[in-house]
This record gives structure tokens, C-alpha cells and sequence, in this order.
């Protein structure tokens, strides 16, 4: 499960890059300053699935601010909130896998939807 959410933070951090400047990954430009892509930097971020590492897009500016995981944020848990959040309102798990494909453009599996609400359950089980 870490891995699918490793994978889906990182397809969306790369369509936030993306549409932060505004062409493709390859793509160049004839302005006079541009700013182009630099790397990635590595995160350790936490969240229902555990700790793991992540690959954040960087730009030679230092102007891209992630949304999803923001700068300075190690807890990536409003992702898996967003999807239980969808499914505790009676969504179905193909109904959250379009919307979550809408919403961030990423696909995920039906599984890694049920593998995060089972989390979930399983942590508010353990409180009672």
C-alpha cells in the first residue's frame, strides 16, 4: 500500500509541476529568464499506510509550492482523509477512483481505496 501512495503522491506532485510551469516536463521555452525544472529533493512523509520517502519536483527558481503536500508538512494524511471522507459519505469505490482521477488526475486501484478505509477502520476499532 505505501508504494501505491508513494506512486499516486508522485503523479500528482508532477501534474502540480506541470501546470506550475505551465508546459510539459521537456518542454523549453524562448523567454528570456526562464525557469526550468531541477531535480527532485527527497521527503520523508508519514501517513495511514506508514512512513515513506517521496520525490518532490524542484524548479531552478525556488517558486513551486506543492499543494498536496505542502513545504514543511511530513504528514501526507489529507489524502487518505479526502478518500475516507469520500467513502464514509456513501461513495462507492469506483465512484471515489473517478473522482480522485478528476480531481488530481491520478488513477488509483479499487484496492489501494479499500486497503486506506480498512486502515482507518482498523485504527477507530482500536480506539473503542
Amino acid at each position: 500500500m505505501k508504494r501505491i501512495l508513494k506512486d499516486a503522491l508522485e503523479k500528482i506532485l508532477e501534474t502540480e509541476m506541470q501546470e506550475y510551469m505551465g508546459r510539459n516536463k521537456h518542454e523549453r521555452t524562448d523567454e528570456e529568464d526562464p525557469n526550468y525544472r531541477n531535480g527532485y529533493r527527497q521527503k520523508a512523509v508519514r501517513s495511514s499506510a506508514g512512513e515513506f520517502e517521496i520525490d518532490i519536483p524542484r524548479d531552478r527558481q525556488s517558486g513551486f509550492e506543492p499543494k498536496v503536500i505542502e513545504n514543511y508538512q511530513s504528514n501526507c494524511g489529507e489524502f487518505d482523509k479526502k478518500i475516507v471522507s469520500m467513502y464514509a459519505k456513501g461513495m462507492t469505490v469506483r465512484d471515489i477512483q473517478a473522482q480522485v482521477k478528476e480531481m488530481y488526475g491520478v488513477d488509483i486501484s479499487p484496492d489501494f481505496i479499500s486497503h486506506v478505509t480498512d486502515k482507518v477502520m482498523e485504527a477507530v476499532n482500536d480506539v473503542r
